[in-house]
């Protein structure tokens, strides 16, 4: 029985946490050959100023620029 941490910053809605959970399971099940009801998966939201890399919290740093 796999089990998956997910961390991710917060603010992924629930439709993307489903449809990550979904994707996820079926690739257990296809590469692994479990059974799907075998497969957990935890998600765990971050906050931006709880993440650093490169020693730089990730709330410090300057948003990418949004595609024109």
């Amino acid at each position: 029985m796999p089990t998956l941490r997910v961390e991710l910053f917060e603010g992924r809605s629930a439709e993307q946490k489903r449809a990550l959970a979904k994707e996820l399971t079926e690739a257990c099940v296809r590469v692994l050959g479990t059974s799907a009801d075998g497969v957990d998966v935890l998600f765990f939201d971050i906050a931006r100023q709880d993440w650093a890399t490169g020693g730089q919290l990730w709330s410090d740093r300057t948003p990418p620029p949004s595609p024109a």
